[in-house]
């Protein structure tokens, strides 16, 4: 073991050596991450310093990282029918909009439930915001301690927007207009290109959710659900949200239109980014400090020079969700663990180990990003540290409802549908109306047309 690894065990030894009898324990822990490919910083920090630190601290404990390398999806897949049949890792990676439903389900319990009193003495849970514990919060209860939140923003290609004769180190759209006109002008330079990624489609997810339908969908001033917790099923703000989608990729082909509906389209969108077939892209900070990063599949060559970001702007200026001229939005990631993990006590020492401050600052090494807890410094990342001071005040939130999730699957098929031109915009709206209506009852939405 390195001496940065035998410091960081004993520094942590007073919170995490579980005190007992000798007996040997082995622990499972999965990532969608793999050590060279996808999320290779969280599967180097887990395999480098969390694994070696913890059972230096704990000799009886032996960890095991399960590398997960598919889609987001089939990781949720693979989870749910594991903790339905009482397998799976003790400890594994979690998106907290997925925890109502797996809640609901059956499919996980509260920390405390699963791990006993010890989990509600972690001195951690002081370090996190309010908004930070939400991330792994259902109806009061933590079912996982967040490891990061993020912000989303326009990725750019500083050198090809200098191409289109646009300033690239001061252009801020401050309308969907100005995005539009920007991915004109370089379609104009480079015609074989798609300037503009905006995802849509099922085969993207929770990244077409997220990463696109939300970033409009907030600029016409309007969030999937109103405030009274009623999901929106028809409105004017859906209507001009799937009318940008067909402007990109129908209408004027700013965008690319096969990339949306590809089983792998989500990578091809970033192989887009990196050659400069795309220019602007709609995305979270995970896509410069993971997926564009030196020695990464999609890595930019001279990312720091030819990237910069802009913020998402408004349909109009002042249009935006509570008036604002630009929008983001943020979720987060954690770790959770098994309810029918044999070793409770252990996973909660593990999870507990992972998110003190000297193994937090250890993935901050690897792979500077937002974090949860409020002690810990993004280290000399202005890229990083500039969004989140800029962005994180304008955000909001996907809801902590157990029916979002399927919601989600109906808005990535209503702008499939718009975006493979199967359906105009008012016939795609109107079949997902029709769809959650189904799965959360008429009274439990709101339609503003």
């Amino acid at each position: 073991m390195s001496n940065r690894l035998r410091s960081l065990a004993f520094s942590l030894i007073g919170a995490t050596v579980l005190v007992g009898p000798a007996v040997a324990v082995d622990l499972d822990i999965t990532c969608r991450c793999v050590v060279g490919g996808v999320n290779s910083g969280t599967a180097e920090w887990i395999q480098n310093d969390v694994i070696p630190a913890f059972e230096a601290a704990n000799p009886d404990i032996k960890v095991n990282l399960n590398q997960f390398g598919g889609e987001d999806a089939q990781l949720t897949q693979q989870l749910a029918l594991d903790f339905s049949t009482g397998a799976g890792p003790d400890v594994t990676a979690f998106d907290g909009f997925l925890i109502p439903s797996f809640v609901e389900g059956g499919l996980l319990k509260p920390l405390n439930e699963v791990a006993g009193a010890e989990v509600d003495g972690w001195s951690g849970w002081a370090a996190l915001s309010d908004g930070s514990r939400a991330l792994m919060q259902y109806q009061g209860q933590y079912y996982g301690i967040p490891l990061g939140t993020d912000v989303r923003m326009i990725h750019t290609r500083k050198d090809i927007l200098a191409e289109a004769g646009i300033d690239a180190d001061t252009w801020q759209p401050t309308s969907w207009e100005d995005v539009l006109d920007a991915g004109r002008a370089i379609k104009k330079v480079r015609p074989d290109s798609f300037p503009i990624q905006l995802n849509a489609g099922v085969a993207m997810g929770e990244a077409t959710t997220m990463q696109g339908y939300w970033l409009a969908l907030l600029g016409t001033g309007e969030a999937v659900m109103d405030d009274n917790g009623k999901y929106i099923v028809a409105s004017q703000g859906i209507l001009d949200t799937l009318n940008l989608y067909k402007t990109i990729y129908v209408d004027e082909q700013l965008g690319d239109q096969r990339a949306q509906l590809l089983a792998d389209g989500r990578n091809r969108s970033f192989a887009n980014f990196r050659d400069g077939v795309t220019s602007l892209l709609f995305e979270g900070d995970y896509f410069y400090r993971s997926v564009t990063a030196e020695g990464s599949e999609f890595a930019v060559a001279d990312r720091d020079t030819v990237m910069g970001w802009a913020k998402v702007p408004a349909k109009v200026p002042g249009a935006g969700i509570r008036g604002q001229d630009f929008v983001t939005i943020s979720g987060g990631t954690g770790f959770v663990l098994n309810p029918a993990t044999d070793a409770p006590k252990e996973a909660w020492a593990l999870l507990s180990f992972m998110n003190e401050p000297d193994m937090q600052n250890a993935f901050q090494a690897i792979q500077p990003r937002i974090t949860a807890r409020t002690d810990i410094e993004i280290p000399n990342n202005p890229f990083l540290t500039e969004a989140s001071q800029t962005l994180l005040p304008l955000t909001t939130a996907r809801p902590n409802d157990e029916n979002y999730n399927t919601v989600s699957a109906e808005i990535q098929r209503m702008t499939e549908a718009v975006v493979s031109g199967e359906l105009s915009p008012e016939e795609a709206m109107a079949q997902y109306k029709a769809s959650v209506i189904g799965i959360v009852g008429e009274e439990n939405t709101v339609s503003l047309l």
